[in-house]
């Protein structure tokens, strides 16, 4: 098995709570009263304790901000299209999936996820070639998030949005049109479809897509990033979701 180094408090904590396989737990000496609530949970497992100095804390983590503590868990396991559907459909609800079209910032996939975690979305889609898969910047970024939105990886976007469509969803591509995202009706099986940092949303995704909502823009800059954009249509997809469900 493969492992991986997650850092900070809070991806740690969740590693720990979600039941993820854990090799060990590394704490930086200093920390132990600041941290004890995370130690006892790692004992409580029988997960060995390993207490660094600060300067060996920082070079394992390369830089990052570690918080004092860090974590070699088991590398992340991908879920398939399927199991994302299944999940939503015992829950019974309407499967509501994210797609991202060739995301190649660790920090706006990490975003994304802790927003669709909070938003009640029931996984993300992510191409294998050409974007970034869920590494331990990705993890820091979502705060945790990674431990519990599920992640597929397909080899083809556009063949993966046609065989959604046959499950009976509606696909949106979120991009500049004349249609409001609160304009547009956001319910039922839906998958929204997020485009690259740079360069959006390549033109054969987009043209597999039912229909383009796009956020109203009142200043000089025109475009968003990546995991803001994707953050305001989740949340406008839970609202809808909740009217419907009798919550205002």
């Amino acid at each position: 098995m493969t492992t991986e180094l997650i850092i900070g408090r809070n991806p740690v904590t969740e590693a720990l709570k979600s039941g993820r396989t854990i090799e060990k737990l590394l704490v930086m000496k200093g920390s132990e009263k600041t941290l004890s609530n995370l130690i006892a949970m790692a004992k409580d497992r029988g997960i060995p304790v390993y207490f660094n100095d600060k300067a060996r804390m920082d070079k394992l983590s390369d830089g990052g901000s570690h918080q004092g503590v860090g974590a070699y868990v088991s590398s992340y396991e991908y879920c398939e299209v399927e199991d994302i559907i299944a999940a939503a459909e015992a829950k019974g609800e309407d499967p509501f999936v994210i797609i991202l079209d060739g995301i190649e910032d660790p920090h706006n996939l990490g975003a994304i996820m802790r927003s669709a975690e909070g938003a009640g979305a029931h996984g993300i889609i992510i191409p294998k070639r050409r974007a970034v898969g869920v590494t331990g910047v990705v993890a820091k970024a979502s705060a945790g998030a990674i431990e519990y939105v599920p992640v597929a990886r397909v080899s083809n976007i556009s063949r993966t949005i046609e065989d959604l469509k046959q499950e009976g969803f509606w696909i949106a591509a979120v991009d500049m049109s004349s249609t409001l995202y609160y304009q547009a009706n956001l319910r039922g099986k839906l998958a929204i479809v997020i485009g690259n940092e740079g360069d959006g949303i390549s033109k054969l995704v987009r043209q597999n897509c039912d229909f383009t909502v796009s956020i109203p823009m009142c200043g000089r800059v025109q475009s968003l990033n990546a995991s803001n954009a994707a953050a305001i249509i989740m949340y406008e997809v839970r609202r809808q979701r909740n009217i419907v469900g009798g919550v205002k």
